[in-house]
């Protein structure tokens, strides 16, 4: 049986098949990252500036725990 033309020759083109694949996929999409590091800078700034308020803050007992009243 001989074979048929169809397995001799490609019906359809590699190159334009790659080409309209490579049209048709959508672009990529760049993700920016300031808006991350923006958020991270601000919760460092807060978590410090709470550490320093927390050392800075005056005791809120006047007297030590463990001294023994008279």
């Amino acid at each position: 049986m001989p074979p048929s033309d169809s397995l001799r020759a490609p019906a359809l083109d590699p190159a334009e098949i790659h080409r309209a694949r490579r049209l048709l996929a959508s672009p990529a999409v760049k993700e920016r990252v300031w808006p991350a590091l923006a958020a991270a800078a601000f919760a460092a700034c807060a978590a410090l500036s709470l550490a320093a308020a927390m050392i800075v803050a005056p005791p809120t007992t006047l007297s030590h725990p463990l001294e023994e009243e008279p």
